[in-house]
């Protein structure tokens, strides 16, 4: 630090500050960064060009909207202005601050994107860790459901054997057809008996099936004459119950917040109501100014959610920057518009950018548009692959994302992709976990790991998710013909396995991938350590498993850290967990799987193990538990290898050893090539020629092409018998 009577200079390795000790001004206030890849200069008032942030919601959105800044930028700069918001008080409430201030947080990180990020959670605090429940899929649907209707529904998705996690209750729940006289009845605080008679026992029966409970509020009316909690509230506050002088909405008023949820939630959630869905749409002033609303409700909902010392959520719309700490995201009512689906996954990804990592939309869509069953099909297939997957519609009686409403091909495809959803559980938790102890969202834009190339920043769908996998969701709909849709994909350097298909492809190029109904391009790493299971009903999907089936990739040496933990209570903050340590050792062409480490009493006395090794030319393996070898474990199906071991104790170490001449099994190009043509709408002497053409070409995918432009084949067929002929 350099300071005199008319500058200031603040020095370090990384950044330069000079200012001259005057009101803020271009010519009084300079930021200079060198180093991690960027070497930039900011003036104050200076406008940033950042890669974007996310936004408060998608509300109406047809497509693409225009998002609010984020913390990264390709040279390096940003800055975050948060003069106009209030100050939060150590005793926990909330003053409007001084009109004069300004109050600017500059990030100068260049590409060290990552490093960025961490410093803003340390900043301004970590994503919390979610229950374990979140991560299965989510039911909702703006419709008067009766009580009867809604367990029919539970028992229909039973019967085709598709988990759900949560039950979302839209506003229907409460009295909606209300007298004029009180205005409409958006908000709403009072059952609907006529609807469900039985709260209490309706809940409980959901909680009997699995299912978590989650109630759609509008707050912004306050509390009216008609509701049954009224007469307590008015008291509380002062107001003539009798003249049935309405409660207005006022979040700056310490007395209306308390009783707010002393009288309006608490009671429904002895009931059994798990979580609120807060549904606020109503703008962003109070009577203190730089109060938003939406923030006030997100953050005492959140602190009041976890009183008993469960694990706290919101269920809410987002509030600027800082919302990560009040998970989960609502994003709002999208058109169903294939447009609106290309854009969900970059304002996903994006939301990164800000720290914001558990978007839940409404997937396939919410309303208006046209009923497009392949539309559908890939929104599901996306969810799956997104922060949490929330299936939910308008009320329209012709919208319904019930997958049986679809035609065969797609019902069939949403039902096995929601099912993966809760296989995916293990994993999906373990990133959860990662999110709060390493600040890393659980969909990252390609540029975070690969910042200085320009791919990276082209293929804007394409992203991260989590640690092993890397995904480019199909937003387009299939070319007619050969029944495929086209997905431009960038692969990175290194070596990357089809997640559906074990299909390898060699990285460092860009090619255009095409995929039926019922895939997407889901890629693992070479190396990577995909934890999933076969228990999949909704009561499971809360609880650690006692089944485990491990998709392992070859290629590289690599390692993977299973978490577990109570799923439900803050224990994670003193370390209450188990963590059991996976690791390829490619070079010795061992697997190994640690005894486990921690509180062991979280996790199950035994579980059996699945491990498959995908995409590997050996047949068998030595298989050590303990250092004891097992006998007539393993199954070959393929180029799969499968190891099954029961009764396997947390304590326990497994191995699995591999023959020294074990290598990644080659793609079966011809075989292949021959199911995409079979299935392929054209004319069967064009099958004919270009199959021939590949069987004469075979590992010579240049000359193919020129036999292939020769017979005046589309570019498309092209692509697409080039992206099998030339995977590797």
């Amino acid at each position: 630090v350099r300071e005199g009577e008319e500058e200031l200079q603040v020095i370090t390795p990384k950044v330069h500050l000079t200012y001259d000790k005057r009101p803020f001004s271009p010519n009084g206030l300079e930021i200079r960064i060198r180093g991690n890849g960027c070497a930039s200069v900011w003036h104050y008032g200076e406008a940033v060009r950042d890669l974007k942030g996310t936004a408060r919601t998608l509300d109406e959105a047809r497509g693409e909207i225009p998002l609010e800044p984020g913390l990264l930028s390709r040279n390096g700069i940003t800055v975050l202005d948060d003069s106009g918001t209030i100050t939060l008080l150590e005793e926990g409430w909330v003053r409007q601050r001084s009109q004069e201030a300004v109050d600017l947080y500059f990030f100068g990180y260049g590409h060290a994107y990552e490093k960025c990020l961490r410093d803003f959670y340390h900043l301004c605090g970590h994503t919390p860790l979610l229950p374990r429940f979140v991560f299965g899929n989510w039911w909702s649907r703006y419709h008067k459901y009766t009580e009867q209707e809604y367990k029919d529904l539970v028992g229909r998705f039973e019967e085709e054997g598709i988990p759900l996690s949560v039950a979302v209750i839209d506003m229907d729940w409460h009295l909606v057809d209300i007298d004029p006289k009180y205005g409409d009845g958006w908000t709403g605080y009072t059952w609907n008996r006529e609807f469900f008679p039985d709260p209490e026992g309706f809940m409980g029966w959901l909680h009997d099936h699995g299912l978590k409970v989650s109630l759609n509020v509008h707050p912004a009316d306050g509390v009216r004459g008609f509701e049954e909690p009224y007469k307590e509230m008015a008291k509380a506050l002062g107001r003539d119950w009798e003249k049935e002088e309405p409660i207005p909405f006022d979040l700056t008023n310490r007395a209306f917040v308390d009783a707010y949820f002393q009288y309006l939630h608490h009671p429904y959630e002895k009931q059994g109501v798990d979580f609120w869905w807060l549904d606020w749409q109503q703008g962003t002033n109070t009577k203190i100014e730089g109060l938003d609303p939406l923030w006030m409700l997100n953050h005492y909902h959140f602190l009041d959610s976890g009183r008993d010392g469960k694990r706290p959520m919101t269920f809410s719309r987002y509030a600027g920057p800082g919302s990560h700490r009040y998970p989960v995201g609502f994003s709002g009512d999208t058109v169903i518009t294939w447009e609106s689906l290309d854009f969900q996954p970059y304002f996903t990804n994006t939301a990164s950018n800000i720290g914001y990592g558990w978007w839940s939309h409404d997937i396939g869509g919410h309303m208006m548009g046209i009923k497009d069953d392949e539309l559908e099909a890939r929104w599901y297939q996306y969810g799956v692959f997104s922060p949490v997957n929330r299936l939910h519609s308008t009320c329209n009686q012709f919208n319904g994302k019930e997958p049986w409403r679809f035609k065969r091909e797609v019902h069939d495809t949403m039902n096995d992709f929601l099912r993966l959803r809760h296989k995916m559980i293990p994993y999906l938790y373990t990133m959860n976990y990662r999110a709060w102890s390493e600040d890393a969202p659980i969909c990252q834009p390609m540029y975070y790991a690969y910042p200085a190339k320009q791919e990276a920043y082209q293929y804007k769908n394409q992203y991260f998710f989590g640690s092993e996998l890397m995904t480019a969701p199909v937003t387009e709909p299939r070319t007619r013909g050969l029944n495929v849709a086209e997905v431009k994909v960038w692969l990175p350097e290194g070596v990357w396995f089809d997640f559906f298909t074990d299909t390898v492809y060699e990285g460092g190029r860009s090619l255009c991938m095409y995929r039926g109904i019922d895939k997407i391009p889901v890629f693992a790493k070479a190396g990577a350590i995909v934890p999933m299971t076969e228990r999949l009903s909704a009561r499971e999907a809360a609880e650690n498993p006692d089944e485990l089936t491990v998709r392992v990739y070859p290629g590289k040496d690599s390692s993977f850290t299973l978490y577990e933990d109570d799923n439900i209570s803050l224990g994670y903050r003193e370390n209450q967990c188990v963590k059991t340590e996976m690791r390829i050792d490619w070079s010795g062409r061992r697997f190994t799987i640690a005894p486990s480490a921690g509180n062991l009493s979280l996790v199950p006395a035994e579980r059996t193990w699945k491990i498959r090794l995908h995409k590997i030319t050996a047949k068998d393996a030595v298989v050590l538990v303990n250092g004891q070898e097992k006998k007539d474990v393993c199954g070959c199906e393929g180029t799969t290898l499968t190891v099954t071991l029961a009764h396997v104790k947390p304590q326990d170490c497994v191995e699995i050893i591999l023959p020294k001449e074990t290598d990644i099994a080659e793609n079966p190009v011809l075989d292949m090539l021959y199911d995409f043509l079979n299935q392929a709408e054209i004319a069967f002497g064009t099958k004919d020629a270009v199959y021939e053409a590949a069987k004469r070409n075979a590992g010579n995918p240049a000359a193919l092409l020129g036999e292939l432009q020769a017979m005046d084949v589309s570019e498309k067929l092209q692509r697409a018998v080039l992206e099998i002929a030339g995977a590797r």
